[in-house]
Formats: structure tokens, C-alpha cells, sequence
């Protein structure tokens, strides 16, 4: 049963959509062709009477409370178990009848590491660990498939998301600045300059003004007077 996309946020991937490892139900799955096997060898070696069919009756019974916990529990369990990797959280679904599940976002995800042992090498198997910041717990999914190649995975997706969200709060050059800080920038400078040009010529106005307005009478006389020594005081 794939993963319901419908939990999902608008541009998030699924990138791995995963169970555990197939071999954590090869163990119940003997087991339930054991017991299918006993049933049927009851049947055969019972006689058809009425003492053989509640002989096989009960047999059936007996047969049927063991595989409930043995069998079809660690079957359902598997098969409703999800490990789910997208483009933006890393996602843990678990639960037959009660369902409980944990969100991490690769933004929040500190570290991953993976463990195998010599059976999970020969398998192709391990162990993920996820550490995340925050008070959530860490994280620990077990039996994944292929547990480095799903590490390196995740590696990957955290750096793809920490370019875009660099690039959604880039500086004025780069892509995705905000163009208004940039327009506000420059029409404070533009105001800046307009400023400085327009003083220039007010200044160069007031000496035009000075040199056209004509003399006064005291101004026309003070070069006589001073060019003549007479009027100098001894």
C-alpha cells in the first residue's frame, strides 16, 4: 500500500517511500505456512466422524489463536509501518489500530547516522538514527533497506533545502532579494544627489546675483577716498 500524497504540502516529493526490511516477516511467514501445514495434516489423520470434526474444529481454534499474535500481527505491523523521505521532512508512520506518526523537517535534522551489523551488511540492511534540534526526541528507524544509501539520501536533501531557503532570503544582488529594499536604496540615493546638485548652482547663484546688483554710493566712493591721500587721517 503506497503512501496517501494527500498529507502532503504543495511542491513537496516524495523521494523513498519504505517498509522495513522484508526479511522482519520471513520468520511469521514460516511460521504461518507451519501452522497452515498442521491444520491440514489434523484434518487428514482425524477420522470423519463427529468426535473427528470437533477433534478438527478445536485444532482449527487453537491454530487460529496462535497465528493472530504470531502471524498476522508482525504482518500488519510491517505492512503499516512507513518510513516516507520527501524533498522537505522526513516522515514515520506506524500502528495497526492505533496510528502514531512524527513529522521531522530537514531543516531541524542535525545529524544521520547509520548502523549495520555483519547480518544487515550480508542483508542489505541497518539501523538510521536521526538527531533533530529541539525538544523532540531523536529518532531511531530500524531495519531500513539499503540504511546508507537512504543516510546519504537525506544528507542530499538537507543541503538542497539549505539553498532554498538561502536563495529565499538572499541579499539586494542576488536572486530572491526583496526589490523594494533594492528601489528604496536606490531613491535614497537619487534624493542624495539631487541634494548636492541643486546647492551647487544655489551657490553660484548668489555670487551672479552679487556681481549684477549695481554699487551702492558709499561702495563707488570708498576707491576714491582711498586712492586719495588727502582724506586720510595724519
Amino acid at each position: 500500500m503506497g503512501f496517501p500524497e494527500n498529507v502532503l504540502a504543495k511542491g513537496e516529493k516524495v523521494e523513498r517511500d519504505l517498509h522495513p526490511h522484508w526479511l522482519t516477516v520471513v520468520v511469521p511467514t514460516i511460521l504461518g505456512l507451519l501452522l497452515a501445514a498442521a491444520c491440514i495434516s489434523i484434518a487428514r489423520v482425524t477420522p470423519d466422524d463427529e468426535t473427528g470434526n470437533r477433534i478438527q474444529w478445536v485444532a482449527v481454534a487453537v491454530l487460529v489463536l496462535v497465528a493472530i499474535p504470531a502471524v498476522v500481527v508482525p504482518y500488519q505491523r510491517w505492512r503499516t509501518t512507513h518510513y516516507v523521505i520527501t524533498s522537505h521532512r522526513v516522515m514515520v508512520r506506524r500502528g495497526i489500530l492505533t496510528k502514531n506518526g512524527k513529522d521531522i523537517t530537514l531543516s531541524k535534522i542535525t545529524d544521520v547516522s547509520f548502523q549495520q551489523t555483519v547480518l544487515d551488511r550480508l542483508i542489505r540492511s541497518g539501523s538510521l538514527h536521526i538527531e533533530s534540534a529541539g525538544d523532540s526526541p531523536d529518532e531511531n528507524l530500524a531495519n531500513i533497506p539499503r540504511s546508507n544509501e537512504v543516510q546519504q539520501l537525506i544528507n542530499r536533501l538537507i543541503d538542497e533545502d539549505d539553498l532554498r531557503r538561502a536563495h529565499g532570503r538572499g541579499t539586494p544582488d542576488e536572486p530572491g532579494a526583496d526589490p523594494a529594499h533594492a528601489a528604496a536604496e536606490d531613491g535614497s540615493a537619487e534624493d542624495g544627489s539631487a541634494e548636492d546638485t541643486t546647492a551647487i548652482p544655489r551657490q553660484r547663484s548668489d555670487r551672479s546675483d552679487r556681481s549684477d546688483r549695481p554699487e551702492l554710493a558709499e561702495e563707488q566712493r570708498r576707491p576714491r577716498d582711498l586712492g586719495d591721500g588727502s582724506n586720510q587721517p595724519l
